[in-house]
């Protein structure tokens, strides 16, 4: 039907999804993020302005308008700002931003090609956040993102680990970043689950998002985001994890509310 790295969830696997993305509304919605679906359709400008042009065109689906496919939210998220000059009262904006995201995988042929942690089209939440142009309030806010991550991955009861990632590592204008690995006990290692990530003003100074500090002088605002959820990768490390002797899957009990009465997972 969609090729390599296609997929289909069906029956409880796409409830399961669903008591996911639930779930993550709720936990995220009670920390003060206001809620955004954003489009994946975007223009050039909004790849350039995020730092994801032009060096990662490979990766990225085009339209025959010149239009592209965004790998995460972030991207027209940010843009939705663009050009705004926001009062320093608006400050932190916290979004909670909900997306198709699309990646062609460009020289990953042979790396997980079965599965669901390597394909082309997946949904996630990702966590955004503008504020006021302090190192400082970056690193408070970079800490706090990531821990929300932490936070949401604790309460699903799956292992899990952060590392900080090398200089090497570091995408277009990213001053540091966090990943979140979970454990896969059939592969007996960590796969990444999310990235939290700080720029400073490099996204804000190319996108024209400012505000007025408290003398009224013009300020480029600080940008972070992190991967709060996505799907489907996260499923496989849930199943696994929470799969029986008997090949049935527990649900988590912070999910239960949310799978119709179902407690379990059977073939």
């Amino acid at each position: 039907v969609s090729g390599f790295r296609g997929y289909f969830l069906t029956g409880s696997g796409a409830m399961l999804c669903f008591a996911i993305w639930r779930y993550a509304l709720d936990f995220f919605l009670s920390r003060g993020f206001e809620l955004m679906i954003a489009p994946s359709l975007v223009r050039k400008e909004a790849l350039m302005g995020s730092g994801y042009l032009p060096q990662g065109e490979e990766d990225l689906y085009k339209t025959q308008d010149g239009d592209y496919l965004a790998g995460t939210a972030e991207v027209a998220t940010m843009s939705y700002y663009s050009n705004e000059t926001l009062a320093k009262g608006q400050l932190p904006k916290k979004i909670l931003a909900f997306s198709p995201c699309f990646r062609r995988e460009a020289g990953s042929h042979s790396k997980d090609v079965k599965g669901l942690i390597r394909v082309h089209e997946f949904f996630k939440f990702e966590q955004v956040v503008l504020c006021e142009s302090s190192h400082e309030e970056s690193v408070k806010y970079h800490e706090e993102l990531n821990r929300n991550t932490e936070e949401l991955i604790e309460s699903l009861k799956i292992p899990y680990h952060t590392v900080v990632n090398c200089g090497g590592d570091l995408g277009l204008g990213q001053v540091k970043k966090y990943d979140i690995e979970l454990w896969v006990p059939l592969e007996n290692t960590y796969r990444e689950i999310s990235s939290a990530s700080y720029f400073h003003d490099f996204q804000t100074r190319r996108l024209g998002i400012r505000y007025k500090d408290e003398e009224g002088k013009m300020q480029y605002a600080h940008s972070l985001n992190s991967t709060a959820i996505p799907t489907p990768r996260i499923l496989v490390s849930l199943i696994e994890n929470f799969q029986q002797a008997d090949g049935s899957v527990k649900i988590p009990e912070v999910l239960m509310p949310y799978m119709n009465g179902l407690s379990e997972i059977r073939n």
